[in-house]
């Protein structure tokens, strides 16, 4: 669920947008707040579900990184209250997400494969 101190995604391509601003911040918090309470983050061999462990994982993340560039946003497709969004980071890898609008009508993260490696 969004707190009053985060802003709602009030469509699934704010998200990026929300998650880059919240990462530079440091806002552990802010970037789970993306996630459905049960959403499933993949990173490489890590598999993180629900918002212990995503909080879990972004807090190890913040602690060793600092700075994260904006991806190139990739278009969104949309079927009713779900969505894929996309990005292309600056290392050439690829996230993929699936995002649903939620009752209060903003946008969360259900699956969030953060990154794919182009093949070398």
């Amino acid at each position: 669920m969004t707190t009053a101190q985060h802003e709602a995604a009030r469509d699934p391509d704010d998200l990026a947008r929300l998650f880059i601003a919240r990462a530079n911040e440091g806002d552990v918090d802010g970037l789970v707040a993306l996630y459905e309470p049960e959403a499933v983050l993949a990173a490489g061999e890590i598999v993180a579900t629900g918002h212990a462990e995503i909080r879990k994982f972004y807090a190890a993340l913040l602690e060793r990184r600092k700075s994260f560039p904006a991806p190139e946003q990739l278009p969104t497709l949309r079927n009713g209250d779900t969505a894929m969004t996309f990005a292309r980071l600056p290392n050439g890898a690829i996230s993929a997400e699936v995002a649903r609008r939620q009752p209060g009508g903003e946008w969360l993260w259900a699956i969030d494969q953060l990154k794919i490696k182009p093949q070398s």
